[in-house]
C-alpha cells in the first residue's frame, strides 16, 4: 500500500531554495508554507534578472512562479542550459494560478520537473516535495529541451514511431511460444475460490 503523500514527514532546513515570484503577497504565502517546513536558507527574487544573479549559489529546490505574461519560462531553460550554472539538475516547481493546457505544456518543455498550481496549501506543497524524493526519471539533454524526462511512465515509443532512447523497446513483437488460452481457462481464473487454511 502507498503512503498518503500528504503524511510524509520531512524538514527542509539544511535545503538552499530560490523562489521567483513578482508578486510580494504569493511570495509570502509560499515562504511562509516554506517555513512551515523548517526552511531556512530562502532566496527571494522578484525579478528574472535577480534570479539570475542569485542561480551563481547552488540551490537544492526552485520555485518559479512564470507571471501572467509567462516570463518566467525563459529562466528555467536558462537555468538548465548555461555552461556555468550550479544549478543545472536542481528540482524545479512552477508554481502558477494559470493552468490552461498551454501553460502546463509551457511548463513541462521548459524543463520543469512538476506544476503546483495555487491556490497554494501546506498539504498540496508537501505531496509535491514528496513527489520530488520519489521522482526517479533521468534527466536528459538535446537540441530542443533539457530537463528531466517529459515522461512520467514509460509506454515505449508512440505508436508507429522508432525509439529515440537507448532504453526504448522495438514495437514488434514475435510469435507466441505457447498455444493461447481458452476462454474457459482464462475464465477459471477469473473465478472466487475459496481457500482453505
Amino acid at each position: 500500500m502507498q503512503a498518503d503523500p500528504g503524511s510524509i514527514k520531512f524538514s527542509l532546513d539544511r535545503t538552499s531554495i530560490l523562489i521567483l515570484d513578482a508578486d510580494p503577497m504569493s511570495m509570502s504565502i509560499l515562504s511562509q508554507i516554506l517555513a512551515g517546513f523548517g526552511a531556512k536558507n530562502l532566496y527571494k527574487c522578484t525579478t528574472i534578472e535577480d534570479a539570475k544573479l542569485a542561480a551563481q549559489r547552488e540551490f537544492d529546490l526552485i520555485f518559479v512562479d512564470p507571471g501572467a505574461s509567462g516570463d518566467g519560462y525563459e529562466f528555467i531553460p536558462w537555468l538548465r542550459r548555461d555552461p556555468s550554472s550550479r544549478n543545472k539538475f536542481s528540482s524545479i516547481m512552477v508554481v502558477t494560478g494559470h493552468t490552461q493546457s498551454t501553460r502546463i505544456t509551457s511548463a513541462r518543455d521548459s524543463g520543469a520537473n512538476f506544476v503546483l498550481a495555487k491556490p497554494l496549501t501546506p498539504t498540496k506543497i508537501s505531496a509535491r516535495i514528496g513527489w520530488l524524493g520519489r521522482d526517479k526519471r533521468q534527466h536528459v539533454e538535446c537540441q530542443s529541451y533539457v530537463g528531466p524526462d517529459r515522461r512520467f511512465k514509460f509506454e515505449g515509443p508512440p505508436q508507429g514511431l522508432e525509439g529515440r532512447r537507448e532504453g526504448d523497446l522495438s514495437a514488434d513483437l514475435g510469435n507466441a511460444s505457447q498455444p493461447n488460452m481458452s476462454q474457459a481457462d482464462i475464465d477459471a481464473l477469473m473465478q472466487p475460490r475459496r481457500i482453505t487454511l
